[in-house]
Parts: C-alpha cells; structure tokens; sequence
C-alpha cells in the first residue's frame, strides 16, 4: 500500500519552532523528487522546499534560511525544520513525492505539476 503521510503539526508561539515528519512507504525505486507545500484559505498551493534523491535542495524565498528540508534514507522519513515561525506561516502544510524504479533523475522542484503523490497535510498554527 502507498502511503504517504504528514505528522507533527501543531501550535507554536511567534519566533519559536516546529519540525514536520514526512513518511513514505510502498514506494519502489531510490530516483525521486519531494517537497513540502502549504496552503492557507483562499490562496493558491505554494511549494517551499524541495530536495532530491541526491539531496540538492531548493526553497522559496519566503522561507530560505528559516526552513530546512532533509531526509533519512534508511527509513523513508523526509523532515521540514521550520525556525523563527512567523503568523505569515500558518497554514496546513502537505509534503508530496514524485519518483520512479528507473534511472530517471528527478531535480528538486517547488511546482505542484511535478508531483504524483501527496500526503493530507498536518496543520500548522502560530500564535502572535
């Protein structure tokens, strides 16, 4: 069964800390891209960070230097440290995975098209 699938939402003060879990399972294949997205009401889906089976990275500009994306291999686990957490932050954030069983390489992407496969998001909320 694939599952892809969020945890460790919640609520934190302004200015403190979260770390989102992102775990993958019945997948084949070691080639793939992931990311992490948030949504607010009303607002289009927006990519923030993105990392690649050969761990390049990218990330939007609205969280580079604050947010750092990172993976565990060995346990199919992708984490989002997000540092300095500002009300502009609140939102529900879904991670999403595209990969394959061939040699294909998958660059790190933050468009919401590159991706097949997405989790139900955890909630994130920030108290001022």
């Amino acid at each position: 069964q694939v599952l892809v699938r969020e945890s460790g939402g919640g609520s934190v003060q302004a200015g403190g800390s979260l770390r989102l879990s992102c775990v993958v399972s019945g997948l084949p294949g070691t080639m793939y891209r992931l990311a992490w997205f948030r949504q607010t009401s009303g607002k289009l889906r927006e990519g923030i960070a993105s990392i690649a089976s050969d761990g390049r990275t990218v990330y939007a500009d609205s969280v580079k230097g604050r947010f750092t994306i990172s993976k565990d291999a060995s346990t199919n686990t992708f984490y989002l440290q997000m540092n300095s957490l500002d009300s502009e932050d609140e939102a529900m954030y879904y991670c999403a995975r595209r990969g394959g069983s061939g040699s294909y390489y998958y660059a790190p992407s933050l468009q919401a098209g590159d991706y097949s496969l997405w989790g139900r998001g955890a909630q994130v909320k920030v108290a001022s």
